[in-house]
């Protein structure tokens, strides 16, 4: 029971230090939608070949949203709209319009891991109550907050290895209004990826 406590304790312990990496997500989009914010855009097809590398000072993601229709117990038309597959993203003032492509968005100052190779995972329980499933869900969420050591490796579509990255302090979100994409915050540098397979790793299982 006391060791149960302690976990629990420690879980809000987490949530009131929620800040860190959140923190660093938030000021990054302060800073404009990307706008302000030096990146590189590598787009690929669905088989992992890199199909062209663009980079700008000031980007900007957009979705597009379209107007849908349906029907209400009466038989009303009920108006309302969702975001298509088409991003505009905004280049120093120049567009391009992109559907369906793999995209990973990395800022300045971020670099992959080019001696990462695939490993299998073999893990074992070593009998802490930490690794209780329903103990270990809460505290891993709560970890996500501010972020913890662990490995991005991306893949095509097809699921072909593109690329990876690590960090000591990795969070990852969804963006409300960006479609199929996912946003990753690694020791305070922004990765966004857009139609892409991934996993993101715990650093620790790969030891």
């Amino acid at each position: 029971m006391k060791k149960i406590i302690t976990v629990l304790l420690s879980c809000i312990m987490l949530i009131s230090l929620t800040g860190c990496a959140m923190f660093e997500s938030k000021i990054n989009d302060i800073k404009g939608n990307l706008v302000g914010n030096g990146y590189t855009i590598d787009t690929f097809d669905n088989y992992g070949k890199r199909v062209m590398t663009t980079t700008g000072d000031k980007i900007n993601i957009q979705g597009n949203p379209v107007e849908t229709t349906s029907y209400d117990s009466d038989g009303s038309i009920i108006t309302g709209y969702e975001l298509s597959s088409v991003i505009t993203i905004t280049i120093d003032g120049q567009e391009i319009e992109s559907c369906g492509d793999t995209c990973i968005f990395t800022q300045k100052g971020l670099e992959p891991n080019v001696d990462f190779t695939q490993e299998d995972i073999e893990s074992n329980d070593n009998g802490k109550l930490s690794n209780n499933t329903y103990i270990a869900n809460i505290i891993n969420k709560y970890k996500n907050y501010f972020g913890k050591s662990r490995v991005v490796v991306i893949k095509s579509q097809l699921g072909q290895p593109i690329t990876a990255y690590s960090g000591d302090e990795v969070y990852w979100s969804v963006p409300k209004k960006l479609p199929k994409m996912t946003k990753l915050m690694i020791d305070g540098k922004a990765l966004y990826i857009h139609r892409a397979n991934y996993q993101i790793i715990d650093t620790s299982l790969l030891n």
